[in-house]
C-alpha cells in the first residue's frame, strides 16, 4: 500500500525551503502550571498565509512539471488550503481555481480572491465543491492538488513534525488537529519516524468528524458536514481515500472529539492567556487539554494550526458568547 515516508518528508523540507516560515515553539506557562507538565505551543498560525497549509501546497506545486504548471491547478477547500494554493501558484505565475462550499466563511474566500485565484462557490459541502473540481479537470484539463489525500501535500505538512521534535526533542505527546488527515498523517509519519516513543493524537470537533467516524467504521464513510467553530476541520475524507485513512489508522495513537463549547474555551484561552488569535481548528489542542480529555505525562507539543478566523466571531467568543450553529449557518 502506498504511503508517505520520513524520507519523503525530509525531501519536502528541501523543496519548500525559503517558501515557508520556520515557525517558533513557545512554552505556555499557564497550561504547564495547570497540567503539571511542560506544554509547548507550535505557533504555525503565524505562517505566511495564516495556516500550516502553505507547507503542503508549496511542496505540491514544486512537484509539478512544466506541462502541468501550464495547465493551472484546481482544488476543493474549506478555505486555508485554497489560500495556501493560491499563494503558492501566484509565486510560480500559475493560474489557480479554488472550489468551496457555502459553508466556507467569507473572510477566507476574500483572502483567496485577493491572491488572484478564481473562486467557485458550489453547494453546501466539500463533496459538492469536489464535483466542481472534477468537472474542471475533465472539461479544462486542470491539475488537481487536493487538500489532504496527496503524497506531496502530506509530505509538506509532515515537515511540521520534524520542526516540532527539533524544538522539543523530549516530546512525549503531540496534539494535532484532524480533518481529512493530511496534516495528522504527515506529522505522525515524521514524529514516529524520528521518535517512535512519542505519541500523536488527532483532535477534531464532535460535529461532523469524518475521519473519526471512518476510523470507527473501519473504512471511509460519508458524514454530514455541519456548521462548527472548527470550520477548517469540516468535509469528508473521500470514499476512495488512497493515503490518509490508512496512515491515520496505523500511526495515530488516539482521536479525541470536542464540543463547540470546548472549542470556544480553547479560542478564549489562546487569546486571554497566550495572547494569540487562532481559529477554531487551531485551538482544538488547547481545548483538549483544558477539557481534561488528554493527560500530560511529559512534555506536550500543541499545534496551533491557523489564525484565519472571522474577527467578528472571534470577538463574540472571547467575550464569552458562543454563536449558535443556526446563527453561524445564516
Amino acid at each position: 500500500m502506498a504511503t508517505v515516508t520520513l524520507g519523503d518528508i525530509r525531501a519536502a523540507r528541501e523543496h519548500i525551503a525559503g517558501k515557508v516560515e520556520h515557525t517558533p515553539t513557545a512554552l505556555s506557562p499557564s497550561l504547564s502550571e495547570q497540567l503539571g507538565s511542560p506544554i509547548h505551543l507550535k505557533l504555525e498560525h503565524r505562517q505566511i498565509t495564516g495556516s500550516f497549509k502553505l507547507r503542503g501546497a508549496s511542496n505540491a506545486v514544486a512537484s509539478l512539471n512544466a506541462e502541468q504548471k501550464a495547465r493551472a491547478v484546481v482544488a476543493a477547500s474549506t478555505g486555508n488550503h485554497g489560500r495556501a494554493l493560491a499563494h503558492a501558484a501566484k509565486l510560480e505565475g500559475m493560474r489557480a481555481v479554488i472550489c468551496m462550499s457555502r459553508l466556507v466563511p467569507g473572510n477566507k474566500i476574500d483572502e483567496i480572491r485577493r491572491l488572484g485565484a478564481e473562486i467557485r462557490v458550489v453547494g453546501n459541502s466539500q463533496d459538492d465543491a469536489q464535483q466542481e473540481v472534477e468537472r474542471l479537470m475533465a472539461q479544462e484539463g486542470l491539475v488537481m492538488l487536493p487538500p489532504f489525500d496527496h503524497p506531496a501535500i502530506i509530505a509538506g505538512q509532515g515537515t511540521l513534525g520534524l520542526e516540532m521534535l527539533e524544538q522539543v526533542p523530549d516530546a512525549a505527546l503531540v496534539l494535532v488537529p484532524l480533518s481529512g488527515g493530511g496534516l495528522a498523517s504527515g506529522i505522525a509519519a515524521a514524529v514516529k519516524g524520528v521518535s517512535a516513543r512519542t505519541k500523536v493524537i488527532g483532535v477534531s470537533m464532535a460535529r461532523g468528524a469524518a475521519m473519526k467516524a471512518s476510523l470507527d467504521a473501519g473504512r471511509p464513510i460519508l458524514v454530514e458536514e455541519l456548521p462548527t467553530l472548527a470550520d477548517s476541520l469540516g468535509g469528508g475524507i473521500g470514499l476512495d481515500n488512497q493515503l490518509t485513512f490508512a496512515m491515520c489508522r496505523d500511526l495515530l495513537d488516539d482521536v479525541i472529539l470536542l464540543s463547540e463549547d470546548e472549542i470556544a474555551a480553547g479560542i478564549r484561552h489562546a487569546y486571554a492567556q497566550e495572547r494569540e488569535i487562532v481559529e477554531g481548528a487551531g485551538a482544538v489542542g488547547i481545548a483538549a487539554l483544558l477539557a481534561g480529555k488528554v493527560k500530560a505525562n511529559g512534555p506536550v507539543v500543541v499545534l496551533l494550526s491557523g489564525r484565519n478566523i472571522d474577527m467578528g466571531l472571534h470577538r463574540t467568543i472571547v467575550c464569552g458568547e458562543v454563536a449558535t450553529t443556526s446563527e453561524r449557518a445564516a
